[in-house]
């Protein structure tokens, strides 16, 4: 039935989620007092926070304190009863909540205290841009507004995406100034195919082929280098003929690698893989894909760490189709963010792999372009900071877009006050 002449319309638009500032700008439009601009902000958006292993006697208590301050949260079923020991948790609060939420939990029992310390560390992560840069043993890479370019040179016969093509140093070093060209921030050289069973390469053999590419770039690039192996050998002859990053599909289980690293002062992007390269594709599926990669990769940061490799040298890879199913690559595709909770920077890698021609029906690697740059969009949506590609010139040209539409969203907002709130801190 229409309305009577006269009424008036209300016009609800849903607002996209967005950045703090675009909602701070939302508000400001609204004429709204400036100073309850950064109280509202603050109550915009919900954090929900997943906790593991909440003992039996603090999961009530936790969960009364989140309703106390507005908040709420959800664990076993088994609590009420005793039925179980501990459980698992999802904390469902604003940041506004969560700073009242934090200080109780510390007052509190049976372990709230460490809990409290470890959710504020996450969501401090989670919303700060990290560490400006990766330090790597000569050259760093900077990150910005969008996520930085690793361009890939495999210098194998059997390769997945490329099988030969740059075998011979000559083509290797020409493909690696072409990646440049078309905007690669940085280069990953790899001589050992880690693609479902690929024979094992001796590190003599590794060596032997990437030393030629490595001398034929030396001095001829201003970006880092990463040098893609799992042979501790292999790294440290790499990082001595001017190698920066150390890029170990194996996320440094072996001490080993992990003191070369050190050692040399050299970066680290920590890869997940379940199983060994080998036999990775006859892992069984996982139980929860997302919770074992956190997991794992919390435990591997942990082991560099203490191996004296510093924070702002590391960064992470949920590495994707590593001994995990086609649908287990694209949930982990679909929560990167969630690996912003470590506080590292998260490389992704999706190039060409087959878990993209899964889902597009595309069988032939070199098919795959766009459906990679597509998984490197939405990768930086989720606050990526570096993709590793074969394809470097589409996706440097679709990130320079991406990177305009935000600059767009991201507009400063007029006053103090929603500048403040924009930065989203607890």
């Amino acid at each position: 039935m229409p309305e009577p002449p006269g009424v008036p319309r209300y016009f609800p638009r849903v607002l996209d989620g967005g950045p703090p500032s675009e909602v701070a700008r939302e508000i400001e439009a609204t004429e709204s007092d400036p100073e309850g601009v950064g109280i509202m902000v603050r109550k915009s958006r919900i954090y929900p926070v997943r906790v593991e292993e909440v003992p039996l006697k603090a999961a009530p208590l936790l969960k009364q304190e989140l309703l106390a301050v507005g908040g709420d949260a959800a664990h076993a079923r088994g609590i009420a009863d005793h039925s179980v020991t501990s459980s698992s948790a999802v904390l469902l609060a604003t940041w506004a909540q969560y700073q009242h939420l934090l200080p109780k939990l510390r007052r509190q029992p049976f372990g709230l205290r460490r809990l409290a310390d470890e959710v504020e560390r996450a969501l401090r992560a989670y919303a700060g841009r990290g560490s400006p840069a990766l330090s790597g043993a000569r050259r760093e890479l900077r990150f910005g507004a969008r996520p930085r370019v690793l361009g890939v040179v495999n210098v194998t016969p059997d390769s997945f995406s490329d099988g030969g093509r740059f075998l011979e140093p000559a083509a290797a070093v020409a493909q690696a100034e072409r990646l440049v060209a078309d905007g690669a921030d940085a280069l990953d050289v790899g001589a050992e195919s880690t693609r479902p069973g690929a024979t094992p390469v001796p590190p003599e053999e590794e060596w032997a082929r990437l030393e030629p590419v490595l001398a034929g770039l030396a001095g001829r690039l201003s970006v880092p280098i990463s040098v893609d192996t799992r042979h501790p050998g292999v790294a440290r002859q790499a990082l001595e003929a001017g190698a920066d990053l150390v890029n170990d599909v194996e996320g440094l289980r072996d001490p080993a690698m992990r003191a070369v690293v050190a050692d040399r002062g050299a970066g680290a992007i920590l890869m997940h893989l379940r199983g060994r390269p080998a036999t990775m594709h006859r892992e069984p599926p996982s139980d929860d894909i997302r919770r074992e990669v956190y997991r794992d990769l919390a435990t591997a940061l942990g082991a560099a760490e203490a191996a004296g490799i510093r924070p702002e040298k590391l960064a992470i890879d949920p590495g994707l189709g590593f001994g995990k199913t086609s649908e287990e690559s694209l949930e982990l595709l679909a929560h990167l963010g969630e690996l912003r909770s470590l506080g590292f920077p998260v490389v992704v890698g999706a190039s060409r792999k087959s878990f993209l021609g899964w889902a597009t029906g595309e069988a032939e690697p070199l098919a795959r372009v766009d459906a990679g740059v597509a998984a490197a969009i939405h990768a930086a949506e989720q606050g990526v900071a570096i993709v590793r590609t074969h394809d470097v010139a589409p996706t440097v040209r679709a990130l320079r877009l991406w990177e305009r539409i935000e600059l767009a969203r991201r507009r400063v907002p007029r006053t103090a006050e929603g500048r403040d709130a924009a930065r989203a801190e607890l």
